[in-house]
């Protein structure tokens, strides 16, 4: 069970508006510590307060550092495996966060092909994401990425099926894949869970909408879970994690699984 640190805006981000940068790093680390201590196993670092997102070649330097030296932060302070996604899919800033971080995981949301996403066409990037991986002699950092991904039509490949995209996926060297629903805290359906896990050998996990009532159901057909919205105060994304929406959820999952 792996939860999210929906990062503040960071500086250069439209919704940034002069926070220090240690406020930044402590809102961080709350929520960081309010997961760990109500039993999620792992972190991924995500700039998700950088609405509206920038295109991979727009980012500025300045996310991957702050995002470092959070991931730094978090890895010191928990010890636990953390990875990293860094909006909108860009796997290079992600590498370089997790080297000098020490993350042992990227999240890519678009691997390989492409669609057009809020942002605009979205290509996958594995052919330059695993030569900088090389580059940095980086090996060791996984590539978990999302099939069929969210906030996005898929139009432009919609004569090849869930099954065939998620091939492609595996044909490109990922490590683990991701199912998600139609948008932040939308639930990935049973179907599509269950198809994209008959297309693949690797890990399979759900991505979006995951939560004290589902997650029985999921953790039946998935490797694993990625939780966010659900554990925040009022279910929305970019409040607090709720300590209590934790435990609770931590309990529904306990109450048949050995996680």
């Amino acid at each position: 069970m792996i939860g999210m640190i929906h990062c503040p805006a960071f500086p250069g981000a439209p919704r940034y508006r002069g926070e220090t940068v240690d406020a930044i790093y402590d809102a961080c680390m709350r929520d960081a510590e309010r997961l760990i201590a109500g039993g999620l196993h792992g972190l991924i670092v995500e700039n998700h307060g950088d609405v509206p997102f920038s295109k991979p070649e727009d980012i500025g330097p300045e996310t991957p550092a702050m995002m470092a030296v959070v991931t730094d932060r978090l890895r010191t302070a928990f010890g636990v495996p953390l990875g990293i996604n860094v909006l909108a899919n860009a796997p290079l800033p992600a590498l370089a966060t997790a080297v000098a971080g020490g993350a042992q995981f990227i999240r890519v949301n678009q691997w390989a092909n492409a669609y057009v996403a809020n942002e605009g066409f979205m290509e996958g990037r594995a052919a330059e994401a695993m030569r900088y991986r090389s580059l940095l002699r980086a090996e060791r950092v996984k590539v978990f990425t999302d099939s069929h991904v969210k906030h996005g039509a898929h139009a432009i490949v919609a004569d090849r099926t869930i099954g065939e995209l998620t091939r492609d996926l595996a044909f490109f060297d990922a490590d683990a894949i991701i199912a998600t629903g139609q948008r932040t805290g939308n639930s990935a359906t049973v179907e599509e869970i269950d198809e994209i896990g008959a297309a693949t050998h690797l890990p399979l996990l759900v991505g979006s909408g995951v939560t004290e009532e589902n997650i029985s159901m999921i953790l039946d057909r998935t490797n694993g879970v990625i939780v966010a919205s659900s554990l925040k105060e009022g279910g929305v994304w970019w409040n607090p994690v709720d300590p209590e929406r934790v435990k609770s959820f931590v309990a529904a999952a306990k109450e048949r699984h050995d996680v």
